[in-house]
């Protein structure tokens, strides 16, 4: 691979969803953004779309907003069910955070499989997703078996399903960690689950808008993702959920509220929770941020998950290419790597504090790591070689050691 900067401005201009760029803002076009794992850009639909209903739905119309906000969860949903998880309408839900919907789910696999007393995840969980399963655990007098898991490589399919017995009720697992950006089997890990009769709860945090997501291919039961992240909804957005088809009408999730009740505004006594994807809602949805997460899942359906995986390999590809002086701590196959690419380094924080003072914007996870985010819709090359050309910079001039070390800091 050459690894020129000619080159990358070589592929820029033959770059088939390079044009997506555009239709984002770019406040600064000299700092080099490799954070979109954490928080995505913002679309100029989303803006636009935001002022319309801040200044004409609820400035003008009020109240009676409601008649078109009403749906928008599930107009969210459906976008995301079909344009970037490949899977039907009706599946998908925006609701609450990524972990409220995973206590939600979890909760209800959990009630679904009466007498079972074990929940598998691995020891490289994103963390919420372990506290959330730990407090289920310990309410319910239940084990947690943890899988260990390198931290570089990922989750190994075989591990997981020495792990499983008749006991196990459910299995929940992150589809791309969070710290390597490896690529879990979601095949393998979901066949084995279903052998033993558990249930499957996938995270898809650094999934969704990023890789294609085999929920379909798999047989999975349920996930949860965000929308803030490659979906570039924005800070706090809210999250979805999904549950197959078939699953909808047997589990009852355990919050209820009167956006799940089949008949809502008849306000009666007792819940009856309707038949599809909607009992997983529970209370009044954002509206601004169910907006800004329909106009972030429609650039991503626009373009594509597979022109956006193809071409997040290529970056990530040639940031290892352009990354001297660093250990990769990612798998080296592409194909077993999300849109993210970490490296060590044992001052790996000092470092990330560098490039944030030279106009790039990393971040940093323990142990050691730094983590650059390549979003493919809006990345381009030339913002890979810049980046990296100043990361090295900072490596050989030993500028980095300007900066105090911060154990256990994460910015």
């Amino acid at each position: 691979m050459d690894l020129s900067r000619q080159y990358a401005e070589t592929r820029d201009a033959q770059d088939p969803i390079g044009h997506f760029r555009a239709r984002f803002h770019i406040a600064d076009e000299q700092l080099v953004y490799f954070d979109g794992n954490s928080l995505g850009r913002l679309p100029l639909t989303t803006r636009d779309r935001l002022r319309d209903a801040v200044d004409q739905e609820w400035g003008g119309e009020l109240v009676r907003g409601w008649d078109r906000w009403i749906d928008l969860a599930g107009q969210a949903g459906d976008v995301i069910a079909e344009g970037v998880l490949g899977v039907d309408q009706g599946e998908v839900v925006l609701s609450d955070s990524s972990s409220v919907n995973l206590y939600k789910l979890a909760s209800a696999a959990l009630d679904a499989n009466p007498g079972r007393r074990v929940i598998v995840t691995d020891d490289d969980n994103f963390p919420t997703d372990r506290y959330v399963l730990e407090g289920l655990a310990s309410a319910r007098g239940l084990e947690l078996r943890v899988v260990p898991t390198d931290i570089d490589e990922g989750i190994d399919p075989a591990r997981v399903a020495r792990a499983l017995d008749d006991d196990v009720a459910l299995v929940c697992l992150s589809h791309v960690a969070y710290r390597s950006g490896a690529i879990a089997d979601m095949v393998a890990i979901t066949t084995a689950a279903h052998r033993v009769g558990a249930l499957t709860l996938w995270d898809l945090c650094h999934s969704a808008g990023s890789v294609p997501v085999p929920l379909r291919e798999s047989g999975a039961d349920l996930a949860v993702g965000c929308t803030y992240k490659y979906l570039n909804a924005g800070p706090g957005a809210p999250a979805f959920l999904y549950v197959r088809r078939d699953l909808q009408q047997r589990l009852r999730q355990p919050i209820w509220g009167w956006f799940g009740q089949r008949d809502q505004f008849a306000m009666g006594a007792g819940y009856d929770p309707v038949e599809s994807i909607g009992r997983f809602q529970v209370g009044t949805p954002p509206i601004l941020g169910g907006y800004a997460a329909l106009e972030g899942a429609r650039i991503t359906a626009e373009a594509g998950i597979r022109s956006l995986y193809d071409k997040s390999a290529e970056l990530t590809s040639y940031a290892i290419r352009l990354s001297d002086g660093l250990t990769l701590a990612s798998p080296v196959d592409p194909a077993r790597r999300g849109s993210h690419v970490t490296f060590h380094h044992p001052q790996a924080w000092q470092i990330c504090q560098a490039l944030k003072a030279a106009g790039v914007v990393p971040d940093f996870r323990t142990p050691e790591r730094l983590r650059i985010g390549l979003a493919p819709l809006y990345t381009r090359f030339v913002d890979v070689w810049e980046g990296m050309a100043r990361l090295r910079g900072i490596l050989t001039s030993g500028s980095y050691r300007e900066f105090a070390a911060a154990a256990g800091r994460v910015t």
